[in-house]
């Protein structure tokens, strides 16, 4: 009678998560994140870093690109072309008479691409068509792309100023073509980029700072003081995550401010809505992190494991710089299984379109479902004893 009195108890403690104990944890885990500051730095200095990383080393608007224009025969008409090159926000001009001057300077790179007005170029323009003679470096196919765009957009232009100095009509299209850019009016790459980023950091983060927690525990041998007491799986993982989880929190917050102040993202959401969609993110990269701890149990392999995992994934195949419909059909079929997909989803729509809850549904319903099997997969996967 007595063992069933003593036993019952200590059953029941392991049915049921005790408050008590988590809260407990939680506090020993917050003096430790005191007392260790690398995951203060971890949370707030990093993210900031890569932040201005992503907001001014990434850019899908190249401006000032150097390009060489050789005018073999000068006329006024070639003038009013040089100045308008000169004129343009895009390119950084050099100017020669002859193109074997500027070859050498297309062959090392140093030009990327150069514009060659031939002899008889300001007859046949007076004869109402010329040839223009675009050389192109090919070994950076997007900005290849976007010069040929350029050259082709301002000789157009140019054209039709010219017609219409001499009174002469101008060829009207069939079709006029109005064009209205929803969203980002002015096409800003920058303004694509960042809010996508926060997904990128964030999975980084999260998944960063708990990769490390249970694997310091069984480093330094504090593990089997937690194994000697009655703790259970769900309250030492409860215990673990809270205090990361309003780490993390205030991290991203932090992150979207400075994206909005200091880059002057627009934000046409709710802060509240973006503040619940990246909670619940953040339980899933926690979870990742936690899952990568236990699993491993050794500091160094957790950080190495929660990089490849974590943040290569996050950049390269969750749409952030690479549209993922130009991508090959298995690839695309891979990034419905990466969290970091549905969030930079969500956080583009809340930043430059608002709160289409058609968008943040989804993939708030997607991240939730993927906290649910993670932490199931790290309750599983998290053992207290010492075999």
């Amino acid at each position: 009678m007595s063992s069933q009195a003593v036993s019952a108890p200590k059953s029941s403690r392991s049915r049921h998560i005790r408050l008590r104990c988590v809260l407990a944890l939680a506090q020993k885990e917050g003096y430790q994140i005191l007392r260790d500051p690398s995951s203060l730095v971890i949370a707030f200095v990093l993210p900031l870093v890569l932040l201005f990383l992503f907001g001014l080393g990434i850019s899908l608007d190249p401006t000032s690109i150097p390009l060489g224009l050789v005018v073999e025969t000068r006329s006024a008409v070639t003038d009013r072309l040089a100045t308008s090159f000169r004129g343009s926000s895009y390119f950084e001009l050099w100017e020669a008479d002859d193109r074997a001057e500027l070859e050498p300077l297309f062959i090392s790179g140093r030009l990327k691409a150069v514009v060659i007005l031939s002899q008889d170029y300001p007859r046949q323009r007076t004869m109402g068509s010329a040839t223009v003679q675009v050389l192109v470096n090919g070994s950076e196919a997007n900005t290849a792309e976007l010069i040929v765009n350029y050259v082709e957009n301002l000789l157009q232009k140019q054209m039709w100023y010219d017609a219409e100095a001499r009174g002469q009509p101008v060829a009207a299209s069939p079709i006029l073509v109005e064009p209205r850019v929803w969203y980002n009016p002015n096409v800003d790459s920058r303004a694509a980029i960042l809010p996508g980023s926060i997904a990128v950091i964030m999975t980084l983060i999260g998944t960063i700072l708990t990769a490390l927690v249970v694997a310091r525990e069984w480093e330094r041998g504090t593990m089997e003081a937690l194994l000697a007491s009655s703790i259970s799986r769900a309250e030492f993982l409860l215990g673990k995550f809270l205090p990361y989880f309003g780490l993390g929190l205030s991290a991203m917050m932090l992150v979207a401010i400075v994206t909005v102040t200091l880059f002057g993202v627009p934000f046409r959401g709710s802060w509240l809505v973006l503040t619940g969609v990246s909670a619940v993110f953040l339980v899933v990269a926690l979870g990742l992190g936690l899952f990568i701890s236990t699993a491993t149990a050794n500091q160094f392999v957790a950080t190495q494991v929660a990089l490849i995992v974590g943040y290569l994934p996050s950049f390269i195949l969750s749409g952030l710089v690479f549209e993922i419909n130009s991508m090959p059909l298995s690839i695309r079929i891979l990034t419905h299984l990466l969290p970091p997909r549905y969030f930079v989803s969500a956080c583009r729509t809340s930043f430059l379109a608002g709160n289409v809850w058609e968008v943040i549904l989804y993939d708030t319903s997607l991240l939730a479902l993927f906290a649910v099997v993670l932490w199931i997969l790290t309750i599983r996967k998290t053992r207290l004893t010492l075999e």
